[in-house]
């Protein structure tokens, strides 16, 4: 087993319940009536803007578990190793840009970056060794 790529499943997983789990706590719980789905804007947002932000944000939440399964199944050693080279790119590549965008986008106050950076760093480290 590749453990840089079991690392980073790991944290995949963990950023993306974390994710989830705090957006509820700290957004979305107060645009909450009873309900499941927030419809609270206020003043501000439409109720057709809150439920939309908030399906994204757990949209985003189910793509870093996708990734997590996938870097799961690559560490494994009975994964193909001539797809895997594409899927690491891939990998690296989305999780860097997503870091960078929530880096600059909250100008670092959004510590998601640092999560998303560190499974690219894992996974490049996992692709070298």
């Amino acid at each position: 087993m590749n453990i840089y790529l079991a690392t980073a499943a790991v944290l995949a997983f963990l950023v993306g319940l974390v994710h989830s789990l705090l957006g509820e706590r700290l957004i979305f719980g107060r645009l909450r009536q009873g309900r499941l789905v927030p419809t609270n804007g206020g003043s501000l947002l439409q109720e057709r803007h809150v439920r939309i932000l908030w399906a994204s944000w757990h949209v985003l939440t189910v793509f870093g578990w996708c990734i997590a399964a996938v870097l799961l199944w690559l560490s494994l050693p009975s994964s193909n190793p001539s797809s895997a080279l594409f899927i690491e790119q891939a990998i690296v590549f989305s999780m860097l840009a997503g870091s960078a965008l929530v880096l600059l986008g909250t100008r670092a106050r959004h510590p998601g970056w640092v999560g998303l950076l560190a499974v690219a760093a894992f996974v490049w480290l996992g692709r070298t060794s």
